[in-house]
C-alpha cells in the first residue's frame, strides 16, 4: 500500500541490516537511468529534439529490445517519454533502428552518457528578475552562480569572484570582490517570487559553495545568548576535497575481508547477483581495481567520463573469427561516418554556396550518395549478425549465426555493381581541386569544422581504401578457418571477388594517393608555384638540420622525384612552411660521410650548389640517403627536364630568412593555429620524417574500436571510442559522435607493454610514451590487443615499417 511504501522509504536502512559494519551498498546505474527517464517525461531535462529522440531510443531499446517497426510504433503510442513525443516520433524510431544488439545495461549507460553532456543537465532554474524587471532565471553549479535568459546562459559568477551571497525578503544579493577593471556594480540584485523562494535558492548556493570550495566541513557557529541575526543554516557533510582524500586513503588499504556480506541491488530487484540475466551487476561504486569508491567517481560526476568496472566487462565468444568480424563492424562504422562528411556535411555547405560549380556538386553527389546508401545497408546486416553471434540479440529465431562470410560475399558482389561510381572518385578529386580556385573560402572554412578531422580530400579516397580493408579482413578469415569450416567457402569466394576489384582499381588508387599528397603539401607550403606537376611523385618529408654560416639550423625538407626542397616554419596565420631553396636531383650525388664532425650528416652535391645536412639519428640518415639516391635514379631516367617549383621571386640557390621567421620556427605545438596538426607539423615538432611508403602503409593500417585509457598518474580507466588513421589516434565518447574530442599524433612515440614496476595488473594493455608523456590502453581480447599493437607500430616504429604487399610496385 501507499502508506507502507512511505514507511519503508523513511525507515533507516541500518535498522534492517544485521551487521551494518560489514555490509556494502552499491548505487546502481539503473537508478540513475530511471531518474533521467523521469526528468525527460516531466520536461525537467532541457535539450533539443535530436538529443531527446536519441535518449528515448535508448530507453525503449532497454525496455523492449531490438527495433521492430510494429512493436516499436505501438510502444511509443502507449508510453509517454516526452511531453511533445508525437512531434519527433519518426526521429525516435530512426535512432532505435541503430541499436541492434544493445543490452539494457549498455542502453542505460548510453542514456547517461548523452544526458551528462547536455548543457542543461543538473541545472535547475529559479525564476527571477533583474533591476530593470527583465525576466531571468538563476541557477547554481559547481563553478558558481549562473544567469539564464530563457534557456540561454547570459552570465556566470565564479565562486572566486563572489564575496558574499545573501537575501533580504525576496531580493537575492550577490556581492562581488572589488575589480578595478569592472565597471558594473559590486553588488548584483535579483528579485524572486517570494522570500521563501529566495531563501531556498540561497540555501542551495550555500551547499554548493561549501561542498566544492571548502577544504573541510564548516564548523557551526556558537549560538548567541540573547538574540540571533540572520539564518543559522550551514552545510553539513563532507566536502568534495574530504571525499576525494578519503577515496585516496582507501585505495591504499586492502578490500573488505573475504566472507563479508556484499549486498548488491540492481534494477531488476535481485540481490547479490541472483536472478540476473545478461545485465550484470551495475554498481558504479567499483573502481577498475575492484576497490570501493565514492559515488563522486561515477561516470556522472567525473570529467573522465566512464570509469570502467571489472564487473561490467562484456563477455564475448572466444573464437578468433568473431573478433575479426567485429573489426569489420567497428571499422565499417568509422567508414560510414567518413562518408557522411562528404554526403551530408560538405554537400550541405556546398549546396548553399552559389560560387561553387553545380557540375562539381552533381558529380560528387552522383558518385558518393549511392556508395553511402549501399554501406548503410551493409552496416545494418553486419550489426545484426554480430549481435546474434555474441548472443546479445533478442532475436527469437534460432540459427547458425557464428559466421560472416555469407554477408561479405553477398555485399561484395553488390559492391561490384558500384565500380562505375568508384571509378569516378578520382575525377571528383581533380574537379574539386579546380572548384576550390573559385570557392577557396568555402573549402578552407569547411576544413576548419570539427567534423572534418582530416584533410578533406582524404575522405574522397576512402571508398578506394576500404576495398583494401575488406581484402585484408578476408585474408585473415581465410587464414584462420580450416578448409572444412562452413564459413571458409564463402570467405574464399568473397576474397576472390574483392581481389579482382582491388587489382582493377589499384593503378587509379596509387595515382590519386600521390596527387592527393601533393595537393595537401601545397597547403602547407608557401613560395611554390606549381607543386602538383604531372609526372612528379612525392617520396619523403621530414626534419633535417642544415649547415650554414650560422651553424646547424632546423629545416623541413620535401623530397620529390625531380627535386629536393627545404623550408622553415614561418609566422603566417596558417603556420605554413616558407621555401628557402630547391635542389634539382638531376646530376646530384650524395656523400654519406660526416662533415665538420657533425654526427649523422651527409652532403648533397648538386650542379649549382652543395648542401651539408644532419639527421636526428643514424636510422633517419639511412632512410634519407636511401630515398634521395632512389629519387636521383628516377630523375636520371626521366626524359623531361625538371620544373622549377619556386616562385619567380625566389631563386633556387638563395636562402632567405629573418630573425622573426627563426623565432617562429621555435614556436610550440600548443600555440599553433589551424592546420597545426598536419603530418608536416608533427614531423617538425617530433624531429622525424615519413615517406610515401609510410603513407601507403597507413592507408591499410586503420582501426576503430573501444579502448580503455589510463594516464600515467590516474587511477581509473576511461572508456573511449578510438579511431586510428593518418598516424594519429582520435578519441570519441562513442562511435555515434560526429567529431573527435581530442587526437594524439603518434609519430615519434614508442609502443610497448608495461613493465612489472608500473603495476598495471591487467590483461591486453599496451603503453604509448614519448619523453614524459605516457598513456596506457586496454583492449578487450588477445586478438584486438595484437591488432592495435600491429597498426600503431606501423606509425611509431619507422625502422619496422615495410612496404605492404599490395603496394610493391609503388616506385
Amino acid at each position: 500500500s501507499k502508506n507502507n511504501a512511505y514507511i519503508n522509504l523513511i525507515t533507516p536502512l541500518l535498522s534492517s541490516i544485521i551487521s551494518p559494519s560489514h555490509t556494502l551498498f552499491y548505487f546502481c546505474l539503473y537508478l540513475f537511468a530511471l531518474q533521467i527517464k523521469h526528468d525527460l517525461a516531466c520536461g525537467r531535462l532541457i535539450c533539443n529534439d535530436t538529443s531527446a529522440a536519441l535518449m528515448v531510443s535508448h530507453i525503449i531499446q532497454s525496455e523492449i529490445g531490438d527495433f521492430d517497426e510494429t512493436q516499436s510504433w505501438q510502444h511509443l503510442l502507449h508510453n509517454k517519454y516526452l511531453p511533445d513525443q508525437d512531434a519527433i516520433r519518426d526521429k525516435i524510431t530512426e535512432c532505435h533502428r541503430k541499436h541492434v544488439g544493445q543490452t539494457p545495461a549498455v542502453s542505460d549507460y548510453q542514456l547517461l552518457e548523452i544526458a551528462r553532456r547536455l548543457e542543461m543537465y543538473g541545472v535547475r532554474l529559479h525564476p527571477a528578475k533583474d533591476r530593470e524587471g527583465t525576466k531571468l532565471s538563476l541557477a547554481v553549479a559547481h563553478t558558481g552562480v549562473l544567469v539564464f535568459q530563457g534557456y540561454t546562459k547570459i552570465n556566470a559568477f565564479n565562486w572566486s569572484k563572489v564575496r558574499k551571497l545573501s537575501f533580504k525578503r525576496k531580493r537575492f544579493l550577490i556581492k562581488l570582490r572589488a575589480d578595478p577593471t569592472n565597471a558594473h556594480h559590486d553588488t548584483l540584485e535579483f528579485a524572486m517570487a517570494s522570500r521563501d523562494c529566495c531563501k531556498i535558492f540561497w540555501k542551495i548556493c550555500v551547499e554548493y559553495h561549501a561542498f566544492f570550495r571548502l577544504f573541510e566541513e564548516p564548523k557551526p557557529k556558537p549560538k548567541p545568548i540573547l538574540f540571533t541575526r540572520g539564518s543559522s543554516f550551514r552545510f553539513s557533510g563532507r566536502t568534495q576535497k574530504q571525499i576525494i582524500d578519503y577515496v585516496k586513503d582507501s585505495e591504499l588499504k586492502k578490500d573488505s575481508p573475504l566472507g563479508s556480506p556484499h549486498v548488491v541491488v540492481n534494477g531488476n530487484g535481485s540481490v547479490n547477483g541472483q536472478g540476473m540475466g545478461s545485465t550484470g551487476i551495475l554498481g558504479t561504486g567499483h573502481s577498475p581495481e575492484g576497490r570501493h569508491l565514492s559515488p563522486l567517481t561515477s561516470p556522472l560526476l567525473t570529467d573522465a567520463g566512464c570509469v570502467r568496472n571489472d564487473d561490467e566487462e562484456e563477455k564475448f565468444p572466444t573464437d578468433k573469427a568473431y573478433f575479426i568480424a567485429k573489426e569489420l563492424l567497428t571499422t565499417e562504422r568509422t567508414y560510414l561516418k567518413d562518408l557522411q562528411v562528404i554526403t551530408e556535411s560538405f554537400q550541405g555547405v556546398a549546396g548553399k554556396d552559389e560560387a561553387f560549380p553545380d557540375f562539381v556538386k552533381n558529380l560528387i553527389s552522383a558518385s558518393y550518395d549511392p556508395v553511402y546508401k549501399f554501406h548503410q545497408g551493409f552496416l545494418r546486416e553486419v550489426e545484426q549478425r554480430l549481435a546474434q553471434w555474441s548472443g546479445r540479440s533478442n532475436a527469437h529465431i534460432k540459427g547458425d549465426y557464428q559466421r560472416i562470410g555469407d554477408i561479405l560475399l553477398k555485399n561484395i558482389q553488390g559492391l561490384r555493381q558500384l565500380t562505375i561510381h568508384l571509378q569516378k572518385h578520382s575525377e571528383c578529386l581533380v574537379e574539386l581541386e579546380r572548384a576550390c580556385r573559385w570557392a577557396e573560402a568555402l573549402c578552407r572554412d569547411f576544413e576548419q569544422q570539427r567534423v572534418c578531422y582530416l584533410p578533406f580530400n582524404i575522405f574522397l579516397l576512402r571508398p578506394l581504401h576500404r576495398l583494401l580493408h575488406y581484402k585484408l579482413i578476408l585474408e585473415r578469415l581465410c587464414k584462420h578457418y580450416p578448409p572444412t569450416h562452413d564459413d571458409f567457402r564463402d570467405c574464399r569466394a568473397a576474397l576472390a571477388d574483392i581481389s579482382e576489384m582491388v587489382l582493377q582499381l589499384q593503378g587509379t588508387m596509387m595515382k590519386m594517393e600521390n596527387f592527393q599528397k601533393l595537393l595537401e603539401l601545397k597547403k602547407d607550403l608557401t613560395g611554390i608555384d606549381n607543386l602538383a606537376f604531372p609526372g612528379r611523385e612525392f617520396i619523403r618529408l621530414g626534419c633535417l638540420s642544415k649547415l650554414s654560416g650560422k651553424g646547424l639550423q632546423q629545416r623541413m625538407f620535401f623530397l620529390f622525384s625531380d627535386c629536393l626542397v627545404y623550408t622553415s616554419r614561418g609566422m603566417t596565420p596558417s603556420n605554413q612552411f616558407k621555401v628557402h631553396g630547391q635542389l634539382p636531383l638531376y646530376g646530384m650525388t650524395v656523400q654519406s660521410e660526416e662533415e665538420w664532425g657533425v654526427p649523422h650528416s651527409f652532403t648533397l652535391f648538386g650542379q649549382r650548389q652543395s648542401v651539408v645536412v644532419a639527421a636526428s639519428c643514424a636510422s633517419e640518415m639511412e632512410r634519407w640517403v636511401e630515398d634521395i639516391r632512389m629519387a636521383i635514379d628516377l630523375a636520371e631516367q626521366s626524359s623531361s627536364p625538371s620544373t622549377d617549383l619556386l616562385s619567380t621571386s625566389l631563386s633556387d640557390n638563395t636562402e632567405l630568412e629573418s630573425e622573426e621567421e627563426l623565432c617562429g620556427s621555435r614556436s610550440s605545438l600548443e600555440r599553433q593555429g589551424h592546420r597545426g596538426n598536419t603530418t608536416v607539423h608533427v614531423c617538425w615538432h617530433r624531429n622525424t620524417s615519413v615517406s610515401m611508403v609510410d603513407f601507403s602503409v597507413a592507408v591499410e593500417n586503420q582501426l576503430s574500436g573501444n579502448l580503455l585509457r589510463k594516464f600515467k598518474n590516474s587511477n581509473g580507466w576511461q572508456k573511449l571510442w578510438v579511431v586510428f588513421t593518418n598516424f594519429s589516434l582520435f578519441f570519441y565518447k562513442s562511435h555515434q559522435d560526429d567529431y573527435p574530442l581530442a587526437s594524439l599524433p603518434l609519430l615519434g612515440y614508442s609502443v610497448t607493454v608495461p613493465s612489472e614496476s608500473e603495476n598495471i595488473h591487467k590483461d591486453y594493455v599496451f603503453k604509448l610514451h614519448f619523453k614524459s608523456h605516457v598513456y596506457y590502453f586496454r583492449s578487450e581480447s588477445e586478438y584486438t590487443f595484437e591488432r592495435w599493437m600491429e597498426v600503431i607500430r606501423s606509425a611509431t616504429c619507422s625502422a619496422s615499417r615495410s612496404l605492404p604487399s599490395t603496394r610493391k610496385d609503388l616506385y
